[in-house]
C-alpha cells in the first residue's frame, strides 16, 4: 500500500520589523539582536502538508536547515500537527547548499511530496523549489495557489495576470506554495506544550561546494539634489542637463 511521505521545508528568518545594518567593511550583517521567526510563506507549506495528509493519509515531516536556534520553528510545526521534525545543523550555506541538503534528506526518506513556501523573506531568491526538483530529478511547480492530488496524479493552479495557469504532474513532486492557498491553523496551548517535549532529529549535513560567493553587503545610497527649477527656457535646459549628466537617465 502506498503511504505518502510529505516533507514540509521551513526556514528561520529575521522578523520583518527587525533593524538590520551592514558592517563597516561590508563583510556581513549587523542583526542587533533581531528576533527570528518562522518564514511567513512556510506557514502555508506546513498547512498544505497537513491538509494533504488529512485527505490522503501518510505522514508529515517538518525540516529546516540552520542553526540550533531554528528548532523553535520546528516546534511550531509539531504544534500545528507535523508527525516529526528534523534539523540539518548547517549555517553559512548558499541557496544551492540548502537545496542540496533538502534534496539529500528528501531522497533518504523517499518523500512523495516536498512542500516549501514560495520564497524566504530574507534572501528572496525564489530558487529553492526548482533547484531541489532538479537535484532530485523530479518535476517542480512554483507559486501554487491550489493543489489537488488523486493517486499519484497532481493538478496545480497558480495565478497569472488576468487568469490562472493549470499544470499537471505526477508524484514525486516539489511544490512551492503561495499565500492564500489555505488558512494556516493556530496551534492550541495543549499542542504547543506537547511540542516542547517532542524529539527533534538531527541529521548530519552533506558537504557541498558553494556555487556563489558573497562579495559584500552594501546599503543603497539615496542621493537627492533637492534642486528647484522653474519653467523658463533656461530652467528646462538645466533640467535636461541634470538628467543627462548627473542622474544619467537620458
Amino acid at each position: 500500500m502506498f503511504v505518502m511521505t510529505i516533507l514540509a521545508c521551513i526556514s528561520y528568518v529575521p522578523d520583518t520589523a527587525a533593524k538590520i545594518g551592514v558592517t563597516a567593511d561590508g563583510s556581513g550583517l549587523e542583526l542587533g539582536g533581531a528576533k527570528y521567526i518562522l518564514n511567513p510563506y512556510d506557514e502555508f507549506a506546513i498547512e498544505e502538508a497537513l491538509l494533504q495528509r488529512e485527505r490522503h493519509g501518510g505522514r508529515v515531516v517538518a525540516l529546516t536547515v540552520g542553526s540550533d536556534a531554528a528548532k523553535e520553528i520546528l516546534r511550531t510545526a509539531l504544534a500545528m500537527g507535523a508527525d516529526s521534525a528534523v534539523i540539518i545543523p548547517a549555517t553559512g550555506l548558499d541557496s544551492f547548499g540548502v537545496a542540496a541538503n533538502i534534496a539529500a534528506y528528501a531522497k533518504a526518506i523517499d518523500a512523495s511530496l516536498v512542500l516549501l513556501g514560495r520564497q524566504s523573506i530574507d534572501h528572496d531568491s525564489f530558487q529553492m523549489a526548482s533547484t531541489v526538483g532538479a537535484l532530485l530529478g523530479v518535476p517542480s511547480i512554483s507559486v501554487v495557489s491550489k493543489l489537488e492530488i488523486e493517486s499519484d496524479r497532481v493538478r496545480a493552479e497558480r495565478d497569472i495576470e488576468g487568469g490562472k495557469e493549470v499544470l499537471e504532474a505526477t508524484l514525486p513532486l516539489v511544490v512551492s506554495v503561495q499565500k492564500g492557498i489555505n488558512n494556516p491553523r493556530y496551534p492550541k496551548l495543549p499542542e504547543i506544550m506537547k511540542a516542547k517535549s517532542k524529539p527533534i532529529e538531527s541529521v548530519e549535513p552533506v558537504a557541498v561546494s558553494p556555487r556563489a560567493a558573497m562579495v559584500r553587503y552594501q546599503v543603497p545610497q539615496l542621493k537627492r539634489a533637492n534642486k528647484i527649477l522653474g519653467d523658463s527656457d533656461a530652467d528646462i535646459a538645466e533640467f535636461v542637463r541634470l538628467l543627462h549628466e548627473e542622474a544619467k537617465v537620458i
